[in-house]
């Protein structure tokens, strides 16, 4: 049996890349999906490549206004949010002596404003016992430089994700962070060979994560088979934190 059947589902970030891999996921395992993106082209592509089960909204996940907007759109069509995904983010590089209020703001704005906003608008919809799975990076840990403002949204998020859990228990919402490790996105496949050779050097298992690999992560965080799971981050990241 589909491990989503008949459950609604939004996903925030949802139009290419690792966002995409999990909004197909989740259609195929039987929800109803909602995906956004900033860019119509790419909303509207990705809706009708998933097919029937998938609806697109377009949305910057760094305006709360919007988030509210895509809210109320799912609470319109079903009246509650079973599974919701915080995907949405940005990762560029800037050392401490290159950081500018811009870079940083705008880092802060969609990584980590965007999610707190988007939970927050979602949280009359959220259905008892619903699921949110914020998607995080083995950056949080890790001092990564240039992206340093990057991790350390990244962090913010899995130190949200326990607090998170805390308040949301009592309604049997569980919060989880997926955090992937280099994943082989159309992003990723703009790298020059010899950064690709380093970014896949230190995993043990030799190459990068797949996309739907990062999604079947998400898709057990999301479905009944993790219910005594909170406030836990999985990594997908072929061992490269672990050892």
């Amino acid at each position: 049996m589909a491990k989503m059947t008949d459950k609604v589902a939004l996903v925030v970030g949802g139009a290419k890349g690792i966002g995409f891999a999990i909004a197909e996921r989740l259609a195929a395992e039987g929800a109803m999906v909602f995906l956004t993106g900033r860019r119509v082209d790419e909303v509207e592509t990705a809706a009708e490549r998933i097919g029937a089960r998938a609806h697109g909204v377009v949305a910057d996940a760094s305006v709360p206004a919007d988030l509210a907007r895509v809210v109320a759109t799912v609470r319109e069509a079903h009246g509650r949010i079973d599974a919701l995904v915080l995907n949405a983010g940005i990762s560029e590089p800037a050392t401490l002596i290159d950081e500018t209020l811009e870079h940083f703001d705008r880092h802060f704005a969609v990584n980590v404003r965007g999610p707190v906003f988007a939970l927050q608008a979602a949280l009359p919809v959220l259905s008892e016992g619903s699921s949110v799975v914020l998607v995080g990076s083995i950056a949080d840990v890790a001092g990564i430089s240039p992206y340093g403002t990057y991790a350390a949204t990244k962090a913010a998020l899995r130190s949200y994700a326990r607090t998170w859990t805390i308040e949301l228990a009592p309604r049997g919402i569980r919060v989880n962070v997926v955090a992937p490790g280099p994943t082989d996105t159309a992003m990723m496949a703009s790298v020059p060979e010899a950064g690709r050779a380093a970014l896949i050097s230190p995993i043990p298992l030799g190459r990068m994560a797949r996309p739907a690999e990062v999604a079947a992560a998400t898709l057990f965080l999301l479905s009944d088979e993790a219910s005594f799971i909170a406030g836990a981050e999985l990594c997908v990241d072929g061992g490269m934190r672990q050892v």
